[in-house]
């Protein structure tokens, strides 16, 4: 073998370098990568899955095309996935069916994928997915208690509710009002929870949550709906930044001034928030460590391990609106 000769090793330390890296000297894994590039080497992966029974595939489902969570946890998978050593498959479901879940988890046995990832932002997603990926390493990339047969990796998104709260409260605010994403969300259910234990704790009134849709659209009429009932919260905790720039919108074309003389928190720290008028407060995720993390724990379920349940915690992004 040519790429043995010129980095004067064995034909089963290239092996070795090809297959299980972390088994070879760093000294002697540099010479042999260093000649393979010099030779224009390039791996045959389906020959090696037919020895090793590994392709060093992962499937990556997942619906909600479009949010800004689903989207970048998709994207901190990817990326996690290549750093790993792995190639990803990827099927984006608008409106999963049973039969599409299926089609899809299908597709991803017989073209030999190690494990699955599946972001399931609600509770027909994860449902779905269960039912399907029976006998197959599975991750749910969902605020959601984990079970038989799939691991769990989430954002605490019940403490990202508590953040926001709390930092409103802190500046003197006692009418708190909220805007949720739809119910039948995770990360909504969660983060609205979160928004009354705080008020609870501090002993304030907790209103009606106000059921919105994640977009700018909700929270414009939600601002109207507001204005009309002729008093206004001291504040407003929304389910994400889109929800928030639509209250800002609606607000600011009524003449109300923010933070004067309301007080207004997103959650996302989606880009550009930064930029709103005024800056956005915003709950910050970690779509890139989440995204590391799923691998990890994909990767550990894939060798056999049973590693717990993952919770990161989201950080609280203090700007002018609040």
């Amino acid at each position: 073998m040519a790429v043995a000769r010129l980095a004067g090793v064995s034909h089963q330390t290239v092996s070795r370098v090809l297959n299980s890296p972390e088994q070879v000297r760093p000294a002697t894994r540099e010479r042999v990568e260093a000649a393979m590039r010099e030779l224009g080497y390039s791996r045959n992966l389906a020959a090696r899955a037919l020895i090793t029974q590994q392709t060093a595939l992962l499937g990556v489902v997942w619906t909600g095309a479009g949010y800004v969570g689903p989207s970048n946890t998709v994207a901190g998978i990817e990326v996690a996935a290549r750093r790993a050593g792995y190639a990803t498959l990827v099927a984006a479901l608008e409106n999963p069916s049973d039969d599409e879940v299926a089609a899809v988890f299908r597709g991803f046995r017989d073209r030999g994928v190690e494990g699955i990832a599946v972001v399931a932002p609600h509770e027909a997603m994860a449902r779905l997915a269960r039912e399907h990926s029976t006998g197959i390493p599975t991750v749910m990339v969902a605020d959601m208690a984990p079970g038989e047969g799939y691991r769990v990796v989430s954002v605490d998104q019940r403490l990202g509710g508590r953040l926001a709260t709390e930092h409103l409260i802190a500046r003197g605010c006692r009418r708190i009002e909220h805007i949720s994403g739809p119910l039948d969300w995770f990360d909504a259910r969660e983060r609205m929870v979160g928004w009354r234990e705080a008020l609870g704790a501090a002993d304030l009134p907790v209103p009606a949550v106000r059921v919105g849709d994640w977009s700018a659209e909700s929270g414009y009429a939600t601002a109207q709906v507001l204005l009309s009932d002729g008093a206004l919260p001291d504040a407003v905790f929304c389910g994400n930044d889109a929800t928030a720039l639509g209250l800002l919108a609606g607000l600011r074309d009524a003449g109300v001034d923010v933070p004067g003389r309301i007080r207004v928190i997103g959650y996302d720290d989606s880009l550009g928030s930064g930029y709103f008028t005024p800056p956005l407060t915003t709950v910050a995720q970690p779509f890139t460590e989440l995204g590391g993390t799923c691998v990890d724990v994909l990767v550990a379920a894939i060798h056999g391990d049973e590693p717990g349940r993952k919770h990161l915690p989201p950080r609280l992004v203090v700007r002018a609106s609040s």
